[in-house]
């Protein structure tokens, strides 16, 4: 078993947005949930909050604003790893993100190179909020080969 802890960084503002909106309902627009909204990411993954801190990995993937009555994404991702031992492996994560609760679990269904066969979990805790970033602390625990 492995524990893995970074934060991931989801930027839908300014200059150099690593999210962007690439579908909407038409009723997304009158939505208070946005559902309906598909969103396309590629988000740093780094050791410590700041924005500065060392990138050991990506977060490729999508998620959509799948819930009429609360702020909560169905994520399909993939951490893609740029570090250390876990240089090129990849874990992927599918699941409900209700993004207002203070600790989101999501499962992990599988990996690639040294998490080849992942089966675990991922804690998700927002670290800090504004207009345009997300910064979300995880912990991601996985049984691997």
């Amino acid at each position: 078993m492995s524990h893995l802890h970074f934060y991931f960084h989801d930027i839908i503002g300014g200059r150099n947005p690593t999210a962007i909106r690439v579908a909407e309902a038409p009723s997304t627009k009158t939505s208070e949930t946005v559902f309906g909204a598909v969103v396309m990411m590629d988000d740093p993954l780094t050791e410590n909050p700041e924005a500065t801190s060392k990138l050991v990995g990506r977060a490729q993937g999508i998620y959509s604003f799948a819930s009429q009555s609360e702020v909560a994404f169905l994520m399909n991702l993939n951490f893609v790893f740029m570090e250390g031992k876990y240089n090129g492996s990849t874990l992927s994560i599918l699941g409900r993100n209700a993004v207002f609760s203070d600790v989101r679990e999501m499962p992990v269904v599988g990996g690639s190179g040294i998490f080849r066969f992942a089966r675990g979990y991922a804690l998700a805790k927002t670290h800090s909020l504004d207009n345009t970033t997300a910064v979300v602390e995880y912990n991601v625990y996985v049984i691997h080969y």
